[in-house]
């Protein structure tokens, strides 16, 4: 039924709020909760994509938050408890005792399979950046040529696919690809047979370093959007959806090997304070 996504959620978040959780303002489909339990602060984090749920707790075991919420869940409807999360919306995840780490290996290989049929050139080597110094000026190119030239539909079908493929890489785990398909998405209206090739180079780079992850690291002290306790990332009800903000991967390959992923840390002073501007995501077409 076309309209059950939205029946479940108009009747999941009414439940949720009552249970005592709390939205949150710059996305309605993530939900937070703090509840003091024999003298200790437990805290739970909810996502929600669909019909499915991701959740974040502080405490496990029988008593804690997470168990009295998830009885509460399976008393009302009938879901499935997938257990611990390994990957969700074509992002691996793995956590350890001291971080979560988060890549897209299996995404990436898709990628080159579809865009690159023949592979990577072996002409390509691995510590060529993502982007060249002439991107920008392919960039103005295609858009001061817009009104003088007719796109053809190939090129602009498959650029976007493509473009639109290593934005969501670029959005989740791979920050060091950003500038390069920042630049690429200026022209999505107007692509060329160049800036196609350019959109090909980043493909290859990440191909050449898909090992390279987003790592939290020491959740209780790190800027995340999430921190807990344990680190822990378990799913409910078939989770698949993003909980993490990992922070960006810096520098380029040297001596043809791949940087090993890492985090970075907090300053060590804070930086000037500016003006606060309101951040709001609009999902009224999901509630």
């Amino acid at each position: 039924m076309a309209q059950a996504g939205r029946r479940w959620q108009r009747s999941l978040f009414p439940w949720l709020l009552q249970f005592g959780f709390t939205q949150c303002k710059s996305d309605p489909c993530v939900f937070t909760m703090t509840r003091t339990i024999s003298g200790v602060d437990h805290r739970l984090v909810l996502g929600c994509y669909v019909d499915d749920l991701f959740t974040l707790y502080s405490h496990e075991g029988d008593g804690s938050l997470c168990d009295q919420f998830i009885s509460a869940l399976t008393i009302r409807w009938n879901v499935e408890d997938e257990g611990p999360v390994s990957d969700f919306l074509n992002v691996d995840i793995a956590t350890h005792a001291d971080c979560a780490e988060l890549k897209q290996e299996k995404y990436i290989a898709h990628l080159v399979t579809k865009y690159l049929p023949d592979g990577v050139p072996l002409s390509f080597h691995k510590t060529r950046a993502p982007a060249s110094e002439t991107l920008p000026k392919l960039v103005e190119h295609a858009l001061l040529s817009k009104p003088d030239r007719t796109v053809d539909r190939t090129l602009l079908a498959k650029y976007q696919s493509l473009v639109g493929a290593l934005l969501y890489c670029s959005t989740q785990t791979r920050p060091d690809v950003a500038y390069a398909v920042g630049m690429l998405c200026r022209a999505m209206s107007c692509p060329t047979a160049e800036l196609l090739a350019a959109a090909q180079r980043v493909l290859m780079y990440l191909s050449h370093h898909r090992s390279i992850a987003s790592v939290s690291r020491d959740l209780s002290r790190r800027s995340t959007l999430f921190p807990t306790q344990t680190g822990q990332l378990v799913t409910r009800h078939q989770a698949t959806s993003s909980c993490i903000t990992a922070p960006p991967y810096h520098g380029l390959p040297r001596n043809n090997h791949p940087l090993p992923c890492h985090h970075v840390k907090r300053r060590s002073s804070p930086p000037p304070k500016q003006q606060e501007r309101p951040f709001t995501c609009d999902h009224s077409s999901t509630i």
